[in-house]
């Protein structure tokens, strides 16, 4: 299995989860936190769509939420 792939995805959700949080509290505002925690969010699912791809659509989804849900 691509486990060292998803580990690196997993991670890589974290990180962009994490990003978008900031986003909301940094000192930007308006259009460009916008812009940021858009692009946020599309790399999460560009994430997802690979850890679909690799392991299933139930089981990617459940590691999104478990990431969303330990912050």
């Amino acid at each position: 299995m691509h486990e060292s792939e998803i580990a690196r995805l997993r991670k890589r959700l974290e990180d962009e989860y994490e990003a978008a949080r900031w986003g909301l509290t940094g000192l930007a505002a308006g259009a460009a936190q916008h812009r940021f925690i858009t692009a946020r969010i599309r790399n999460m699912e560009r994430c997802h769509k690979r850890l679909a791809r690799l392991i299933g659509e139930e089981r990617a989804t459940a590691i999104a939420l478990e990431v969303w849900r330990s912050r």
